[in-house]
């Protein structure tokens, strides 16, 4: 990755979102801000496959368009309530390499590997408020009793000897429940 690649779709500051914006600007691992707050964490793994990457990720992997991307998504539980849908994208290619470690992760977060390792770099958190036509939408949505309209969305670009991997955290309305 020999510059940051320009993220156009994604504003840097939330507008409004009162109610997450501490969720949405928080720069340390997500992972552990929620276990802090719930005792009865779990993740769980719903896919982990190639994929073609959505349309708004493609400025990260221009290839992407053409071949399919390592795509990761799963949920983050507190108790038995999803509060945080997380989806990842990185070239298939890296994990013969650079995030190789990432391979077995299963149920276990993603986050606490990317934080683990002071050599990753992470690039200025991106926020959007997700609109029921989004993709990312769609899949967070899966397993709520009911759709609740947009959905506030952060992700960050991370990097490992010049190796993104993109990182998109959607706030389901149970993360509310845990404060701010």
């Amino acid at each position: 990755m020999k510059s940051v690649p320009r993220d156009t779709l994604w504003c840097r500051r939330p507008p409004a979102a009162a109610a997450y914006r501490q969720w949405l600007r928080d720069r340390g691992s997500l992972t552990s801000r929620i276990q802090q707050r719930c005792p009865a964490f779990s993740v769980k793994l719903v896919f982990q496959g190639l994929r073609r990457a959505d349309r708004d990720e493609r400025f990260v992997f221009p290839q992407a368009g053409r071949r399919l991307m390592l795509v990761r998504e799963v949920y983050l539980y507190c108790r038995r309530t999803p509060v945080v849908f997380a989806h990842s994208v990185l070239d298939p290619r890296d994990l013969r390499g650079t995030w190789r470690r990432l391979t077995g992760l299963g149920t276990r977060p993603l986050g606490a590997a990317l934080f683990a390792d002071p050599r990753i770099k992470r690039y200025p958190l991106r926020q959007k408020n997700l609109h029921p036509h989004h993709e990312l939408h769609r899949r967070a949505c899966a397993v709520l009793p009911a759709d609740p309209g947009a959905l506030w969305a952060r992700r960050s670009l991370f990097a490992l000897h010049k190796s993104p991997i993109l990182v998109t955290e959607v706030f389901l309305p149970g993360i509310l429940r845990l404060g701010k």
